[in-house]
């Protein structure tokens, strides 16, 4: 079956669908996989194509949980799926296969979904573009010559396109809110440790990387993270529990907020004026809904936050990158890893236990005023992106010297850091467009475990402010 009006579905649609049997979870798998061979040659969103899997878990049985019968995909990055390769978007690990489903996995699965096929994303992750020597570039459905954003930009570009209703991602330094703002998507980045990573994220160790999912409708996100969201026995560092479920806050009035806006960024260069006049309009609309919004920046610290995050991410990268290359059996060779890749290794490896450990007591204490901030406050709003979105090659992982690849990620993703560093839940939704038809992002950061704010103040934007409607080139 080709269902013609399967893209005007959420995940909670779809799967309402099959819970009246009017559809099949086999039937799902294909309008799937049909959209997935139509748009990919434009795209290349979707680098692994678990087809076969997809239809048999299609059969059943299926776990009865929110999402059952609903196709989702998987970014390839830090997420094991049973029999399926995990590249991380690099030519030293592009032959490793994993073995067993990872923790988070396990959770999908038992939420309903059925995983299709794993994503796009750049080398281990490191850039806010998914461009990369091994998967090549992926582009955006709103216009292919402009980038998805990174590192979750293979997901966000097959949500955004229709493929299928949401995908997994994730965010170390803005990697889910990224590309949900360039792709027009919904973009949670959870609290630190609100999901689960155990046992096999190794790399969360520092606690800036969360998973989650990128969506087109804010009740999807909430369902997964009820789903998805809630602690085991050895997690060391559970997040504090949630109040009630999060389908539950999005019925919810958010109330009277206090808002602090601000297109403070730690450079201190402005941003563009498209993206300014944007951030004020919405700052503007959260004053009609009859919330409290004041101009005013965080006044943190930026130099001293970035500096102290230098050795410990980069002490982490080389930790990360020693166990991959325990597995492999050897170094990587010369044309392996990409300049930047091989820069931030390099780096990494000389960093001391001294200076990791140091950078780890400055964040600590850093991060305070991130936190404090939020006594005053119950949102601070931010764009996602200091730029319109750029075209693909404006910030190339392949073919720019590292200092000039840094300086363009800077200018274009000045925001999103400061939450990771933090662990705060931080949101982006699709509220503005820009003048060339691309979607700009604004972002929304809540006190350290409240998502539930985010939650209430997203469900009233998406009423009063409804993006749903919105359709990109490349759809359906």
């Amino acid at each position: 079956m080709s269902m013609d009006d399967y893209c005007d579905y959420d995940g909670l649609g779809l799967a309402d669908l099959v819970a009246r049997k009017e559809v099949s979870p086999a039937e799902l798998v294909e309008a799937a996989i049909e959209r997935v061979e139509r748009h990919n040659p434009s795209l290349n969103a979707v680098v692994y194509k678990g087809y076969e899997d997809a239809r048999k878990a299609a059969q059943g049985p299926l776990p009865d949980g929110p999402f059952k019968g609903v196709p989702f995909l998987i970014k390839d990055l830090g997420m094991p799926v049973a029999g399926w390769p995990r590249s991380s978007g690099s030519r030293f690990a592009q032959h490793m296969v994993d073995q067993e489903d990872g923790g988070l996995t396990r959770r999908y699965r038992e939420a309903g979904v059925i995983p299709l096929g794993k994503t796009n994303t750049p080398e281990y992750g490191i850039t806010g573009t998914t461009e990369g020597a091994l998967l090549g570039p992926c582009r955006n459905p709103w216009n292919p010559a402009h980038i998805s954003g990174g590192s979750s930009g293979g997901s966000a570009s097959a949500v955004a396109a229709g493929i299928v209703p949401m995908a997994h991602a994730s965010d170390g330094l803005g990697s889910i809110r990224i590309p949900a703002a360039c792709c027009g998507l919904v973009g949670l980045k959870v609290t630190r440790d609100r999901n689960l990573n155990l046992p096999d994220g190794t790399d969360y160790a520092i606690g800036f990387v969360v998973d989650h999912v990128v969506t087109r409708t804010v009740r999807d996100s909430a369902a997964m993270l009820d789903a998805t969201g809630k602690p085991e026995i050895g997690d060391p560092y559970p997040a504090p529990p949630k109040a009630r479920p999060y389908m539950e806050e999005i019925e919810q009035s958010p109330g009277r907020l206090r808002i602090a806006w601000s297109s403070e960024t730690a450079s201190g260069r402005p941003i563009d004026p498209e993206i300014q006049a944007a951030l004020e309009r919405t700052a503007d609309l959260l004053k009609g809904l009859g919330h409290e919004v004041v101009e005013q920046g965080m006044g943190i610290d930026y130099r001293a936050l970035y500096t102290a995050r230098g050795p410990v991410s980069g002490a982490n990268f080389a930790a990360m990158m020693g166990r991959l290359i325990d597995e492999i059996g050897r170094e990587p060779e010369p044309h392996e890893l990409e300049p930047l890749t091989w820069a931030a290794l390099k780096g990494g490896r000389k960093v001391t236990g001294e200076q990791a450990l140091r950078g780890m007591q400055e964040l600590r204490m850093l991060n305070r005023q991130t936190l404090t901030f939020f006594n005053d406050w119950d949102i601070y709003l931010s764009p996602v992106l200091g730029t319109p979105v750029p075209e693909v090659g404006f910030i190339d992982p392949v073919a720019l010297e590292p200092r000039e690849l840094n300086r363009r990620q800077g200018q274009v993703f000045p925001f999103t850091p400061p939450s990771n560093f933090s662990g705060q839940p931080s949101l982006s939704l699709p509220l503005e467009m820009s003048a060339n038809g691309l979607p700009v992002g604004m972002m929304f950061t809540a006190r350290y475990a409240d998502e539930a704010t985010l939650f209430r103040l997203a469900a009233q934007l998406e009423k009063e402010a409804p993006w749903q409607g919105r359709r990109p080139q490349i759809w359906g």
